[in-house]
């Protein structure tokens, strides 16, 4: 007997945050729709694309009935990601960028990691794809093999060979659901998100196959740095912290913690680098460092009692041209 469409369950919900993405939506739709796994639905949010993503999105769903839109007033990645798995159905749940693409076999090889290996989420590598010259490079640092929680939290805090990353990975989607985890509304969602995800799973399996393509473009996050990213950064590392705190898993983790506090800080600098040297400011460069040092030592601090912990993480640093006001007055 053939089960309606609306009243069969699929296995696997895909979850897409869509806006101003019209040369690109397609190539990642069509990657989706020419999986090797077929019992899936994709759920597309239109987050107010002012371009022609929307109508993009209604032709592929009126083509492949398993692709359903929902069009809402723009929010922010997180929002379109939280609406979308609102509206998730499946067992299971995958997020992809509406900017990137798939292999033919991403769901599959995901899917089945997951059911041979009874675990909660499977993981896989993938490609930087360099539009402007079509250059793929593979992700270098990686791990294959089944971890439990213990040792697959340990990797994703130090966030090199399973990194914080939403968008390469298959997770129960009960995960979310039973522990009331979304993504804020902030940059770096993902990392803020991920260890919060990762303490409840069971077991995870990571394989050592690129099968994500990762598109690299001018207006991606990292590619128009600003002072807000670069806080939301910090800010995520500092909610991290807090998670741990909170669950009381911080000394179990403190070193792989503080491993990632050390690698932020590095990436930190080199942000705030490229923000002075963009901006041809480098009045207050030097205090920016400062002001991320100070803030990094005190969330990776023995005594953090933070009243972050009840409401809005504080800004670090300031943007080049309220530095360059702030000296001209002086």
């Amino acid at each position: 007997m053939i089960v309606p469409l609306e009243k069969h369950v699929p296995e696997i919900s895909v979850v897409i945050p869509v806006y101003k993405v019209e040369k690109y939506v397609g190539r990642c739709l069509s990657s989706l729709v020419g999986q090797t796994f077929r019992d899936f639905e994709i759920i597309a949010v239109n987050d107010g694309s002012p371009d022609d993503s929307p109508e993009i999105l209604h032709h592929f769903a009126q083509r492949y009935g398993y692709i359903h839109v929902i069009d809402q007033a723009n929010g922010g990645m997180s929002k379109a990601r939280n609406t979308g798995m609102a509206a998730a159905r499946g067992k299971y749940i995958a997020f992809v960028d509406s900017d990137d693409y798939v292999a033919p076999t991403y769901l599959e090889e995901l899917y089945r990691a997951c059911e041979d290996n009874g675990a909660d989420i499977a993981c896989c590598y993938y490609y930087f794809h360099f539009i402007e010259n079509n250059f793929l490079f593979e992700y270098p640092f990686r791990c294959k093999g089944v971890f439990t929680r213990e040792q697959a939290m340990d990797r994703l805090l130090r966030d090199v060979q399973i990194q914080s990353l939403v968008w390469n990975k298959l997770y129960r989607r009960s995960l979310f659901a039973d522990n009331g985890i979304t993504f804020p509304s902030m940059c770096f969602e993902d990392m803020a998100t991920a260890n919060r995800v990762f303490a409840h799973a069971n077991r995870v399996v990571v394989l050592d196959r690129p099968l994500y393509y990762y598109n690299q473009r001018p207006s991606s996050t990292l590619a128009t740095i600003n002072a807000s990213k670069i806080n939301d950064f910090i800010r995520a590392i500092a909610m991290v912290r807090i998670s741990l705190e909170k669950n009381g898993l911080f000394e179990k983790y403190r070193k792989s913690y503080n491993a990632l506090v050390r690698k932020t800080c590095g990436c930190c600098y080199l942000y705030v680098l490229k923000l002075h040297s963009e901006k041809k400011c480098m009045k207050g460069c030097m205090a920016n460092m400062r002001r991320v040092s100070k803030a990094l030592k005190h969330y990776s601090a023995d005594e953090f009692a933070s009243p972050a912990l009840f409401g809005r993480l504080p800004d670090v640093v300031a943007s080049p041209e309220k530095l360059e006001k702030d000296y001209s007055v002086r």
